[in-house]
């Protein structure tokens, strides 16, 4: 992770995003993420100036407001998130949905007091767009999951991210979902510096539901094969009311280290 290490300095802003090993867990046994064309709900999260090099990543959620995409806490470093752009589908070094900038953004009590792991969930609500002459909001563009909760140990979803660098297309891997209480934790190969608020997706259709983000246990993880998420219960969706409903927003401290 010396490379999220270097950037970190630089931009004083990148993520570190995976993890120490599952207990019994063989890499053998691992499979291995894949790129692809990417998906219109789920996108990469820059800083406004620095395209294209990303910081995170993150996906859009069902809202009253339709306009809030999901992302890990430890993303926004400091302030209301106003300042960062999320570019949904992003692929190839291409935003084909546009540029969307955040306007505030929102976490659980736990988090903004003491970076509580637990509540390692943010959700940031983006400012419409004019599309073709008229204002559009991005949840009416690209579609969103609905935001779900903890997942069971045993099931399986897909875990999506965009690894660090300039330009690129994002990752995707199926596994089956354990537990390290109270986080989550998912086994695949090649997720790096770069995935931080990547969506775990459950379910199919328009029951696909967001049941976790990368982040949580030292803020994701500490190596490029095991993954954590924080559990997603009434804080999380508390926090997604408020800024569907745009209540008043937090002011993100800047958050330790991962303790990796």
């Amino acid at each position: 992770m010396n490379l999220a290490r270097r950037v970190l300095t630089t931009l004083a802003l990148v993520a570190v995003v995976t993890t120490v090993p599952a207990p019994g867990s063989a890499s053998a046994r691992r499979p291995t993420a894949t790129t692809f064309g990417g998906t219109p709900p789920v996108g990469a999260l820059f800083i406004t100036g620095f395209f294209p090099l990303h910081i995170c990543t993150a996906s859009v959620v069902r809202s009253a407001d339709r306009s809030v995409i999901m992302t890990a806490a430890h993303c926004i470093r400091s302030g209301t998130g106003a300042g960062y752009e999320f570019a949904p589908g992003f692929h190839d070094g291409k935003a084909p949905y546009g540029m969307w900038r955040v306007a505030t953004a929102y976490a659980a009590p736990g988090w903004i007091r003491h970076f509580d792991t637990r509540d390692d969930f943010a959700f940031l609500v983006v400012e419409p767009k004019r599309i073709d002459g008229r204002m559009r909001r991005l949840q009416d563009v690209t579609g969103a999951n609905r935001l779900g909760r903890t997942p069971r140990a045993g099931s399986t979803a897909t875990v999506i991210g965009y690894p660090l660098g300039i330009g690129g297309s994002g990752i995707r891997c199926r596994s089956t979902i354990y537990r390290r209480p109270p986080f989550s934790g998912f086994n695949c190969n090649g997720f790096r510096d770069g995935t931080s608020g990547g969506p775990w997706l459950a379910g199919h259709g328009p029951d696909r539901r967001v049941v976790g983000v990368v982040g949580g246990l030292h803020q994701g993880g500490c190596t490029a094969a095991q993954l954590y998420a924080a559990p997603l219960g009434d804080a999380a969706h508390r926090a997604l009311r408020r800024a569907g409903h745009r209540g008043r927003a937090d002011r993100f401290p800047a958050p330790p280290g991962d303790g990796c």
